[in-house]
């Protein structure tokens, strides 16, 4: 196996459901603090907030080549992200406890995007390096469907997973977040 193929290997089947796995943590520790009495449904907003600023690279990166547009994508999602979860924190430590386990599972939801990130630039340096005007390739700005597209059955798995343990379950934080203000 060649190193892009390990790496490729690496981000598809470890970094990304590590990802997954650690923001179902994050619900299991807003479910644990009882996020619907406490800070409510508006910090829930924040996490959707931010799962849709990784979801649009992310998404397209799965979908299409990778250029110096998706590249672009994913740093400015990164960048959103990261200040996105600064305000979701900001705003809920003065709400609830975020105990040390949460924390600890925050710094893996800011550190895998950036680990996939970087991978998928190692991946494809030259696109990276004429996204600043460097390198020999000329920035490439198109949205083009994959020429080798990821396997079919990875990505309906992958995308199962997103869909159960990340946006049911931070839709169920939502509402049960919602109830709750209704009731109060």
């Amino acid at each position: 196996m060649d190193h892009s193929a390990a790496a490729e290997t690496i981000l598809l089947y470890f970094v990304l459901p590590l990802w997954l796995l650690a923001g179902f943590a994050d619900y299991l520790c807003h479910r644990a603090s009882r996020i619907e009495i406490t800070s409510g449904y508006r910090e829930t907003l924040l996490h959707l907030l931010m799962l849709i600023e990784v979801a649009i690279p992310l998404l397209a990166a799965l979908f299409f080549e990778i250029n110096a547009l998706i590249i672009a994508a994913m740093i400015a999602g990164f960048v959103a992200h990261q200040l996105t979860a600064l305000w979701d924190t900001t705003f809920a430590s003065h709400k609830r406890l975020i105990t040390p386990i949460e924390q600890q599972v925050h710094s893996f939801l800011e550190l895998m995007p950036l680990m996939a990130m970087v991978i998928v630039i190692i991946l494809n340096w030259p696109q990276f390096l004429s996204l600043w005007g460097f390198g020999s390739e000329v920035a490439r700005y198109e949205l083009v469907f994959k020429r080798d597209p990821l396997p079919w059955r990875y990505v309906a798995a992958f995308l199962s997973a997103v869909l159960l343990f990340e946006v049911l379950p931070y839709l169920e934080e939502f509402v049960r977040g919602f109830r709750s203000r209704k009731s109060a």
